[in-house]
């Protein structure tokens, strides 16, 4: 079998040119998304980094059509769910789930949590009877790890990490394949997090699960991650295996990110890169880089020419126009 034909085999999922635009005030058009294109293996994470507002959070939700894509394909299981009806959306929606940054919005605070975990069964009409919904929603509890006496609890009872195991046994009542998870730590404390994202990471290995990991936070990308993306302003600008991308980055606005990272090693001074210049405006955005009006190795073509999201090494993307100079070691911070 060819190189090819293995990929299309374990890929889930496959975004290509995805764009989701929103009319502004003004009468131009907010691009949140443009232009994205990225595949992800069958069990894999990946993890999607970069500023507020840079359009992770749109993502996810186009590739799940809760907002619906302006542009694009997304592949699931060979077929274009940008296509679907409204009726075969839904079926997809047992394939496909999300998790909420915030999981107190995102539950029904006058349900308890067994309701709201026995809901998309319901909806779905899964498990039969009111007997066999019981004994999984029990399961989805046992399995997150939400103790019994529970059951009958409102999630105003909870801390944010119990409402969070919520959500994720919500998530997983109509057994998906496939997760957005959006945020779904950074509302939590920092030991809270570590739970959370180690029995997400026991999940994906039990259950198989491939999951789209959203953070600003590249610590916790770092931890969970096969694969990340670095994205700017709506455009994904540099993919690789997540390795790689700590060791080897290669878009200058990466590097940047990387180096805001915190240092546990006292001894090591780490020099911090600051970013000069005005980020642009995603509305109606100009031609050219988007970067380029904070890039220290811009240049004039940069200003006028977008550069391509292209393959520079194995599974090592980048949209750079100077990605073969910083390669070669000539250009440096």
């Amino acid at each position: 079998m060819t190189r090819k034909g293995r990929e299309a085999m374990n890929t889930m999922l496959e975004v290509i040119g995805l764009k989701k635009y929103f009319q502004v005030a003004n009468g131009g058009q907010l691009h949140a998304v443009d232009n994205v294109s990225f595949k992800i293996e069958k069990g894999e994470t990946l993890g999607i980094v970069g500023e507020s507002g840079c359009g992770k959070s749109t993502l996810g939700r186009s590739i799940l059509r809760l907002h619906e894509p302006t542009a694009g394909k997304v592949i699931f299981n060979d077929m274009d769910i940008v296509s679907f009806n409204k009726e075969e959306m839904r079926q997809m929606r047992k394939e496909m789930q999300i998790i909420f940054q915030d999981p107190y919005a995102s539950l029904n605070p006058r349900y308890t949590i067994s309701q709201i975990i026995e809901e998309p069964l319901k909806l779905h009409n899964l498990y039969g009877n009111a007997a066999k919904r019981r004994e999984r929603v029990e399961e989805l509890m046992e399995l997150t790890g939400l103790s019994k006496r529970m059951y009958n609890m409102y999630p105003h009872e909870f801390d944010g990490g119990r409402r969070q195991r919520v959500v994720i046994a919500r998530a997983l009542s109509v057994n998906p394949k496939f997760i957005v998870c959006d945020e779904p730590v950074s509302a939590l404390d920092v030991s809270v997090q570590a739970q959370i994202i180690n029995l997400m990471m026991e999940l994906q290995e039990r259950l198989g699960l491939t999951y789209i990991f959203i953070s600003h936070d590249m610590s916790v990308i770092k931890h969970i991650s096969t694969n990340i993306g670095v994205m700017y302003l709506g455009q994904m600008i540099e993919k690789a295996p997540k390795n790689e991308v700590f060791k080897n980055p290669l878009h200058p606005y990466t590097i940047a990110l990387l180096s805001a990272i915190p240092s546990v090693n006292v001894k090591v001074k780490k020099e911090k890169i600051i970013l000069k210049g005005e980020i642009g405006s995603p509305v109606n955005p100009k031609p050219g880089c988007r970067f380029a009006p904070r890039c220290p190795f811009a240049t004039e073509r940069c200003l006028v020419e977008n550069p391509a999201f292209e393959e520079v090494k194995p599974d090592h993307f980048v949209a750079c126009h100077r990605t073969r100079e910083m390669m070669e070691g000539k250009l440096r911070f």
